[in-house]
Protein backbone atom coordinates (compact mmCIF):
# COMPACT_ATOMS: atom_id res chain seq x y z
CA UNK A 1 0.00 0.00 0.00
CA UNK A 2 1.56 2.95 -0.93
CA UNK A 3 2.26 6.01 1.64
CA UNK A 4 -1.22 7.79 2.73
CA UNK A 5 -0.72 11.81 2.10
CA UNK A 6 -2.91 14.27 4.07
CA UNK A 7 -2.99 17.61 4.13
CA UNK A 8 -1.55 20.12 7.11
CA UNK A 9 -3.89 19.88 9.68
CA UNK A 10 -4.40 20.73 13.78
CA UNK A 11 -2.34 24.38 13.20
CA UNK A 12 -0.93 25.50 16.23
CA UNK A 13 -1.01 29.26 15.88
CA UNK A 14 -0.54 31.27 19.76
CA UNK A 15 0.60 34.50 20.00
CA UNK A 16 4.11 34.88 19.82
CA UNK A 17 5.12 36.31 23.49
CA UNK A 18 7.83 39.09 23.92
CA UNK A 19 11.26 37.03 24.51
CA UNK A 20 14.46 37.78 26.66
CA UNK A 21 17.39 35.81 24.81
CA UNK A 22 19.00 35.68 28.03
CA UNK A 23 16.87 33.58 29.77
CA UNK A 24 15.56 30.47 28.59
CA UNK A 25 11.90 29.84 28.07
CA UNK A 26 10.19 26.63 27.91
CA UNK A 27 7.76 26.48 25.04
CA UNK A 28 3.89 25.05 24.79
CA UNK A 29 3.39 21.89 23.42
CA UNK A 30 3.61 21.90 19.07
CA UNK A 31 6.80 24.59 19.49
CA UNK A 32 10.53 24.18 20.11
CA UNK A 33 13.75 26.27 19.73
CA UNK A 34 15.30 26.37 16.38
CA UNK A 35 18.75 24.10 16.32
CA UNK A 36 19.87 26.20 13.27
CA UNK A 37 22.68 28.11 15.27
CA UNK A 38 23.37 25.11 17.49
CA UNK A 39 24.14 22.57 14.52
CA UNK A 40 27.56 22.11 12.94
CA UNK A 41 28.03 23.51 9.68
CA UNK A 42 27.63 20.52 7.55
CA UNK A 43 24.61 20.06 9.05
CA UNK A 44 22.95 23.11 7.29
CA UNK A 45 21.90 23.87 3.52
CA UNK A 46 24.28 24.70 0.81
CA UNK A 47 24.68 28.13 -0.04
CA UNK A 48 23.79 30.44 -1.44
CA UNK A 49 20.67 29.50 0.38
CA UNK A 50 17.06 30.61 -0.78
CA UNK A 51 15.85 33.80 0.68
CA UNK A 52 13.13 32.02 2.67
CA UNK A 53 15.35 30.16 4.77
CA UNK A 54 15.14 31.15 8.38
CA UNK A 55 18.39 31.06 10.19
CA UNK A 56 17.54 33.92 12.81
CA UNK A 57 19.17 32.87 16.65
CA UNK A 58 16.17 33.15 18.24
CA UNK A 59 13.09 31.35 15.71
CA UNK A 60 10.72 29.05 16.67
CA UNK A 61 9.33 25.58 15.10
CA UNK A 62 5.95 25.68 14.99
CA UNK A 63 4.53 22.14 14.20
CA UNK A 64 1.19 22.48 11.49
CA UNK A 65 0.02 18.79 11.05
CA UNK A 66 1.11 15.39 9.39
CA UNK A 67 1.76 15.62 5.34
CA UNK A 68 2.93 12.32 5.15
CA UNK A 69 3.48 8.79 7.09
CA UNK A 70 5.28 5.96 6.05
CA UNK A 71 6.65 2.93 7.10
CA UNK A 72 9.93 4.23 7.70
CA UNK A 73 9.30 7.85 8.27
CA UNK A 74 7.19 10.24 8.47
CA UNK A 75 6.72 13.82 7.09
CA UNK A 76 5.53 16.90 8.74
CA UNK A 77 4.69 20.31 8.11
CA UNK A 78 6.56 23.13 9.97
CA UNK A 79 6.44 26.81 10.19
CA UNK A 80 10.07 28.74 11.22
CA UNK A 81 9.37 32.03 12.81
CA UNK A 82 12.31 34.19 14.09
CA UNK A 83 10.91 35.83 17.53
CA UNK A 84 12.46 39.18 16.70
CA UNK A 85 11.42 39.66 13.38
CA UNK A 86 7.67 37.44 13.07
CA UNK A 87 7.49 38.63 9.42
CA UNK A 88 10.59 35.98 8.83
CA UNK A 89 8.75 33.05 8.52
CA UNK A 90 8.76 30.26 6.65
CA UNK A 91 7.04 26.49 6.17
CA UNK A 92 9.06 23.48 5.87
CA UNK A 93 8.78 19.69 5.57
CA UNK A 94 10.28 18.21 8.43
CA UNK A 95 10.69 13.98 7.69
CA UNK A 96 11.60 12.00 10.50
CA UNK A 97 12.80 8.96 10.36
CA UNK A 98 11.54 6.20 12.95
CA UNK A 99 13.46 4.90 15.57
CA UNK A 100 14.53 1.34 15.92
CA UNK A 101 11.49 0.46 17.76
CA UNK A 102 8.65 1.88 15.44
CA UNK A 103 10.14 1.82 11.89
CA UNK A 104 9.98 -1.38 9.41
CA UNK A 105 12.65 -0.40 6.42
CA UNK A 106 11.62 -1.95 3.93
CA UNK A 107 15.41 -1.24 1.89
CA UNK A 108 17.41 -4.01 1.59
CA UNK A 109 21.09 -4.49 1.82
CA UNK A 110 21.25 -4.33 -2.54
CA UNK A 111 20.97 -0.80 -1.94
CA UNK A 112 23.54 -0.25 0.30
CA UNK A 113 26.25 -2.45 -1.48
CA UNK A 114 29.03 0.37 -1.73
CA UNK A 115 28.43 2.34 1.02
CA UNK A 116 30.30 2.19 4.20
CA UNK A 117 30.39 3.22 7.60
CA UNK A 118 33.28 4.84 9.11
CA UNK A 119 33.19 3.54 12.49
CA UNK A 120 33.84 -0.17 12.74
CA UNK A 121 31.96 -0.38 16.01
CA UNK A 122 28.85 1.19 14.02
CA UNK A 123 29.49 -1.14 11.42
CA UNK A 124 29.65 -4.15 13.37
CA UNK A 125 26.29 -3.43 14.91
CA UNK A 126 24.43 -2.78 11.45
CA UNK A 127 25.76 -5.81 10.15
CA UNK A 128 24.40 -8.08 12.80
CA UNK A 129 21.39 -6.26 13.38
CA UNK A 130 21.54 -5.62 17.11
CA UNK A 131 19.10 -3.00 18.85
CA UNK A 132 22.36 -0.29 18.92
CA UNK A 133 22.84 -1.24 14.96
CA UNK A 134 19.17 -0.58 14.31
CA UNK A 135 19.38 2.89 15.50
CA UNK A 136 22.48 3.64 13.63
CA UNK A 137 21.04 2.69 10.50
CA UNK A 138 17.80 5.08 10.61
CA UNK A 139 20.45 7.65 11.04
CA UNK A 140 22.92 6.25 8.14
CA UNK A 141 19.60 6.28 5.75
CA UNK A 142 19.08 10.05 7.13
CA UNK A 143 22.29 11.23 6.24
CA UNK A 144 22.17 9.28 2.79
CA UNK A 145 19.05 11.34 2.25
CA UNK A 146 20.62 14.95 3.42
CA UNK A 147 24.06 14.12 1.44
CA UNK A 148 21.63 13.16 -1.76
CA UNK A 149 19.44 16.15 -1.50
CA UNK A 150 22.84 18.40 -0.79
CA UNK A 151 24.56 16.83 -3.68
CA UNK A 152 21.15 17.10 -6.40
CA UNK A 153 20.87 20.10 -5.36
CA UNK A 154 23.84 22.02 -5.60
CA UNK A 155 24.31 20.11 -9.51
CA UNK A 156 20.85 22.49 -10.62
CA UNK A 157 18.54 19.18 -9.99
CA UNK A 158 15.08 19.68 -8.90
CA UNK A 159 14.82 18.19 -5.35
CA UNK A 160 13.44 20.49 -2.14
CA UNK A 161 16.30 22.15 -0.85
CA UNK A 162 17.57 20.90 2.16
CA UNK A 163 17.41 23.37 5.17
CA UNK A 164 19.27 21.28 7.94
CA UNK A 165 19.62 17.96 9.52
CA UNK A 166 19.51 16.71 13.19
CA UNK A 167 20.04 13.03 14.44
CA UNK A 168 16.74 11.17 12.05
CA UNK A 169 15.46 15.15 11.20
CA UNK A 170 15.78 16.62 7.82
CA UNK A 171 14.25 19.88 7.79
CA UNK A 172 13.66 20.75 3.74
CA UNK A 173 11.68 23.02 1.63
CA UNK A 174 7.92 22.33 1.35
CA UNK A 175 7.40 22.03 -2.33
CA UNK A 176 4.13 23.76 -3.41
CA UNK A 177 1.68 23.55 -6.34
CA UNK A 178 0.69 26.81 -7.90
CA UNK A 179 -2.18 27.40 -5.36
CA UNK A 180 0.62 27.54 -2.60
CA UNK A 181 -0.51 23.96 -1.33
CA UNK A 182 1.26 20.84 -0.89
CA UNK A 183 2.51 20.25 -4.46
CA UNK A 184 0.12 16.43 -4.89
CA UNK A 185 2.11 13.41 -6.21
CA UNK A 186 2.45 13.04 -10.05
CA UNK A 187 0.80 9.85 -9.55
CA UNK A 188 -2.29 11.97 -8.12
CA UNK A 189 -3.00 14.22 -11.43
CA UNK A 190 -4.68 13.86 -14.73
CA UNK A 191 -2.32 15.76 -17.08
CA UNK A 192 -3.32 16.87 -20.35
CA UNK A 193 -0.98 15.48 -23.59
CA UNK A 194 0.94 18.81 -23.38
CA UNK A 195 1.58 18.29 -19.75
CA UNK A 196 2.77 14.97 -20.47
CA UNK A 197 5.16 15.73 -22.62
CA UNK A 198 6.59 18.58 -21.30
CA UNK A 199 6.85 16.41 -17.84
CA UNK A 200 8.68 13.80 -19.09
CA UNK A 201 11.22 16.03 -20.64
CA UNK A 202 12.05 17.24 -17.28
CA UNK A 203 12.14 14.53 -15.69
CA UNK A 204 14.49 12.72 -18.74
CA UNK A 205 16.39 15.81 -18.19
CA UNK A 206 17.13 14.75 -14.15
CA UNK A 207 17.56 11.39 -14.90
CA UNK A 208 20.74 12.07 -17.52
CA UNK A 209 22.17 14.74 -14.86
CA UNK A 210 22.11 11.77 -12.16
CA UNK A 211 23.22 9.09 -14.52
CA UNK A 212 26.10 11.80 -15.17
CA UNK A 213 27.05 12.09 -12.11
CA UNK A 214 26.65 8.26 -11.57
CA UNK A 215 24.49 7.97 -9.28
CA UNK A 216 20.86 6.43 -9.88
CA UNK A 217 17.51 7.29 -7.74
CA UNK A 218 16.89 3.63 -7.29
CA UNK A 219 13.32 3.55 -6.29
CA UNK A 220 11.82 6.19 -8.78
CA UNK A 221 8.44 6.24 -9.57
CA UNK A 222 5.37 8.33 -10.16
CA UNK A 223 4.51 8.70 -6.29
CA UNK A 224 8.01 10.06 -5.43
CA UNK A 225 8.10 12.89 -8.05
CA UNK A 226 6.04 16.26 -6.77
CA UNK A 227 4.05 18.17 -9.09
CA UNK A 228 5.19 22.05 -8.37
CA UNK A 229 4.55 25.13 -9.82
CA UNK A 230 7.71 25.29 -11.17
CA UNK A 231 7.54 21.49 -12.65
CA UNK A 232 9.00 17.97 -11.09
CA UNK A 233 10.76 17.41 -8.34
CA UNK A 234 12.45 14.73 -7.17
CA UNK A 235 11.71 13.17 -3.35
CA UNK A 236 12.43 10.44 -1.25
CA UNK A 237 16.23 9.88 -1.97
CA UNK A 238 17.90 7.83 0.85
CA UNK A 239 18.29 4.70 -1.05
CA UNK A 240 20.26 6.81 -4.26
CA UNK A 241 22.61 4.75 -4.97
CA UNK A 242 26.34 4.78 -7.49
CA UNK A 243 25.69 2.89 -10.51
CA UNK A 244 29.06 1.69 -10.71
CA UNK A 245 29.97 1.00 -7.05
CA UNK A 246 26.98 -0.55 -6.37
CA UNK A 247 26.25 -3.88 -8.35
CA UNK A 248 22.65 -3.51 -8.77
CA UNK A 249 22.93 -0.13 -10.19
CA UNK A 250 22.14 -1.11 -13.85
CA UNK A 251 19.32 -3.17 -12.46
CA UNK A 252 18.23 -0.14 -10.45
CA UNK A 253 17.66 2.21 -13.39
CA UNK A 254 16.50 0.01 -15.76
CA UNK A 255 13.32 -0.34 -13.36
CA UNK A 256 13.80 2.92 -12.65
CA UNK A 257 12.99 3.76 -16.49
CA UNK A 258 10.61 0.94 -17.03
CA UNK A 259 8.58 2.76 -13.96
CA UNK A 260 8.47 5.83 -14.96
CA UNK A 261 8.02 4.77 -18.97
CA UNK A 262 5.22 2.61 -17.96
CA UNK A 263 2.94 5.73 -15.99
CA UNK A 264 3.81 8.47 -18.66
CA UNK A 265 2.30 5.46 -21.69
CA UNK A 266 -0.33 4.58 -19.38
CA UNK A 267 -1.47 8.15 -19.45
CA UNK A 268 -1.02 8.71 -23.46
CA UNK A 269 2.58 9.68 -24.02
CA UNK A 270 4.17 7.06 -25.40
CA UNK A 271 7.58 6.15 -24.28
CA UNK A 272 9.90 2.85 -24.14
CA UNK A 273 11.81 1.90 -21.00
CA UNK A 274 14.45 0.19 -22.60
CA UNK A 275 14.99 2.83 -25.15
CA UNK A 276 15.19 5.77 -21.92
CA UNK A 277 17.17 2.88 -19.91
CA UNK A 278 20.13 2.81 -22.91
CA UNK A 279 20.06 6.40 -23.57
CA UNK A 280 20.88 7.22 -19.93
CA UNK A 281 23.10 4.53 -19.60
CA UNK A 282 25.58 6.85 -22.04
CA UNK A 283 25.45 9.39 -19.66
CA UNK A 284 26.42 7.29 -16.69
CA UNK A 285 29.42 5.26 -18.71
Amino acid sequence: MQNETHAPQGAFAPDTPLIDPFVPVELPEGQRWSTWSSIERLQRGPEPRPSCVVTHDESIDTELGVLKTGKEADVFVIERTAVCAPQCSTLMAAKRYRDAEHRSFRRHAGYTQGRRIKDTREARAVATGTAFGKQVAAGVWAQAEWSALVDLWTSGVPVPYPVQINGREILMELVVDADGRPAPRLAATRPTAEQLEVWFDQLRAALIVLCGKGIVHGDLSAYNVLVAESGLVLIDLPQIVDVIANPNGVEFLHRDCVNVCTWFSSKGHACDGDELFAELLGYAF
